[in-house]
């Protein structure tokens, strides 16, 4: 297991993790994958987005990875009118991390954060650790005031 940027940030915070490993493989971007990899139910592990608002410019979201992000929801959430997903190619330029590894810890520079309000409902979930293969595994409220991030109904019903 290589240790993370998103890892030394949460230790430096005091802020306790597990981690998980799992074999990444390159065609299989649904993160059910990962749940499937490392035992947990795909409601409890979580995928990083970065969007764009119109209002607000960069954001990201972190959705279960069974869910779709809700675009007009987190339009209303967000005060923007219009929200979209970041192209694939900026991912890296924007957050430093690429698809398959973008941790919500840790990005080049902090944007604001919007977690589905479902995160509230574990005593843990995971997020990527900022590398393709391995999972963070933290409290919610752990993690929420970590980013000073903000919680909400994010996704489709």
């Amino acid at each position: 297991m290589t240790k993370t940027n998103a890892m030394r940030l949460l230790e430096k915070a005091n802020i306790a993790y597990q981690t998980a490993c799992y074999t990444y493989i390159e065609t299989e971007h649904s993160g059910l994958h990962a749940a499937q990899e490392i035992g947990m139910p795909p409601e409890q592990v979580f995928k990083t987005l970065v969007v764009r608002g119109d209002k607000t410019g960069i954001f990201v979201c972190c959705i279960p990875v069974d869910r779709e992000l809700d675009l007009k929801k987190v339009a209303t959430l967000s005060k923007n009118k219009k929200v979209e997903m970041t192209h694939v190619k900026e991912l890296l330029s924007l957050t430093g991390y690429i698809r398959g590894g973008c941790s919500p810890v840790g990005m080049k520079k902090k944007y604001p954060t919007w977690i589905d309000e479902t995160a509230t409902l574990f005593d843990t979930i995971a997020v990527s650790a900022g590398m393709r293969g391995q999972q963070i595994i933290l409290s919610p409220t752990d993690l929420i005031p970590f980013l000073d991030a903000q919680t909400g109904d994010l996704t489709t019903a």
